[in-house]
């Protein structure tokens, strides 16, 4: 492994592997829970079925307790990934501007050296072409801007850098935005796929179970899918941050040497700036030059009398009609102070050129660009692939659990057919009962639903009744009841605890009884 190690892209496609392997074993290890669960039935006597319950709960609540950290988790990681992304790219738009100052500056100083001086300085050797001694000063400040164009143009062009790193720039963002939105609605996904195994645990319904158990597994397959995404982008973000002058190296060794690249990377002190011999050369020619300008002012000017123009004054009114002895003056002194102007704007240039070039401010860049993309980025991810392994773990949890909801729920069906509809302490008896239309009545010799007029005529039964029993059923409906249950038939002799005679119904009863003893006394034995 030593002798061939593995590339980037090897590296990256070994852990997707790896995620994929993982993904294979959690549906493997969830296939043989559910056969097992299947297989091995067991009975389902009153004292199973409450264990059975609360294991169905429980696992639900752990189900969601490790959702709801997961989400937590995956909002801190994914903040911290962006809070990182946007650190790079703030530090890439900086050392942008820093590039394009700097050729700014280049761009403009040299078209000042070749256009605006050269005509100035052509036309003061027509104005002073009498005079060999200005001349020869003329055409030395001539040679001195050459010289500063030159030192100019050697330094290192960086216009293809910048538009390298506006398109690194503006590519970083557009993934980033779409890799934060992608989470969010991941996020929002796994929380609503979890109230929606919760609902169906709690409503018990077949429908919401089978739902469930279909998003459980699309939900693992993204969350391991997720996992090896994360992982990547890890790995891969460390790769780079263990030796990222190299990378920068390899992509910018067409376009700037390395030891340019060497200087910002480092930033050493100690070592002299590859820039130094050129802005010395600049500087030099460009204070010769100045003082040959300001020695003109000084020494040609009085040579020409009608010249009474103070120094500083950037132009000159002149009148058509004037005489050419009278103009000679004032365009040799407008054109000396003009180039006495531009020489003081090239000298601004050259120390905003000399601060833009310092390794301080690009490497600064560098480093918070490193910071936020090594140190919150990479957290970041990791955080996500907890978040992802938690998930998986949370649904894997539901997966198990809907199987034994789906028995419990088979069960209590089965209870419910088992019983008795013509029970009449069933609650399913009384539910049907409440939906199928009433059997054809049978009249009792104890009903007493008609009116009193009937209930007279009736002719009860010979044997002596009083009124005990009547109290002794109530009685036994309250205590077998809890609450007292009204109803118009008497139901005497038979085995199971008698209802509660209604108020009115228990007057009309003693009255007809009390009746039938008196008429009974009135006979003979």
């Amino acid at each position: 492994a030593a002798d061939c190690p593995l590339s980037p892209s090897q590296s990256l496609l070994f852990l997707g592997l790896v995620a994929a392997v993982c993904l294979g074993l959690n549906l493997l290890f969830l296939t043989v829970y559910l056969i097992c669960l299947c297989c091995c039935k067991r009975d389902q006597d009153p004292e199973t079925k409450r264990p059975h319950s609360c294991c169905v709960t429980w696992m639900a609540v752990a189900a969601g307790l490790i959702c709801c950290a997961a989400v937590g988790i995956g909002f801190y990681g994914n903040s911290e990934t962006n809070d990182g992304v946007f650190q790079l790219l703030y530090a890439l738009d900086h050392a942008n501007q820093t590039l394009t100052g700097i050729d700014s500056l280049v761009a403009g100083t040299t078209l000042q050296m070749e256009g605006g001086l050269e005509q100035h300085l052509a036309r003061l050797n027509e104005l002073l072409a009498s005079r060999g001694d200005y001349v020869q000063t003329l055409k030395f400040t001539q040679q001195l801007a050459s010289s500063i164009v030159l030192q100019l143009q050697g330094l290192p062009a960086r216009r293809g850098v910048s538009a390298d790193l506006t398109e690194l720039s503006g590519q970083v963002a557009y993934v980033e935005y779409y890799r934060w939105l992608a989470y969010l609605l991941f996020f929002i996904l796994v929380l609503t796929v979890c109230l929606l195994a919760c609902l169906g645990l709690a409503k018990h319904s077949r429908c919401l179970l089978v739902m469930m158990l279909c998003c459980g597994l699309l939900m693992l397959v993204l969350s391991w899918a997720s996992m090896a995404v994360d992982t990547a982008a890890a790995v891969g973000t460390s790769d780079f941050c263990v030796a990222p002058d190299k990378f920068i190296m390899n992509q910018t060794d067409d376009e700037i040497s390395a030891e340019v690249v060497h200087y910002y990377l480092y930033c050493d002190q100690s070592l002299s700036s590859p820039f130094q011999q050129a802005l010395t050369v600049f500087q030099r020619s460009l204070t010769t030059m100045q003082i040959q300008i300001q020695g003109l002012i000084q020494y040609a000017l009085p040579l020409f009398p009608t010249a009474e123009v103070q120094q500083g004054e950037p132009g000159l009114s002149t009148s058509p009609s004037a005489p050419q002895h009278c103009l000679t003056p004032l365009f040799l002194q407008k054109d000396l102070l003009g180039v006495q102007q531009l020489l003081n704007s090239s000298e601004t240039s050259l120390h905003q050129l000399t601060a833009l070039l310092d390794c301080r401010g690009l490497h600064k860049d560098y480093l918070d660009g490193l910071i936020g993309i090594c140190y919150d980025g990479v957290e970041g991810l990791l955080y996500l692939g907890l978040f992802s392994l938690l998930a998986a773990a949370a649904f894997s949890t539901v997966i198990c659990a809907a199987p034994r909801a789906w028995k419990q729920l088979a069960g209590r069906d089965r209870d419910y057919d088992d019983m008795d509809e013509e029970d009449p302490f069933n609650p399913q008896a009384r539910r049907i009962a409440t939906h199928r239309p009433p059997r054809g009545q049978l009249r009792s010799f104890c009903s007493y639903s008609s009116s009193l007029g009937s209930q007279s005529s009736l002719h009860p039964p010979a044997q002596t009744v009083s009124n005990a029993p009547v109290s002794e059923y109530m009685n036994q409906a309250v205590l077998f009841g809890g609450n007292p249950r009204y109803e118009n038939v008497p139901l005497i002799g038979r085995g199971s605890p008698p209802p509660t005679y209604s108020p009115s119904m228990r007057a009309t009863y003693l009255a007809v009884t009390d009746e039938h003893v008196r008429h009974r006394g009135d006979f003979p034995a």
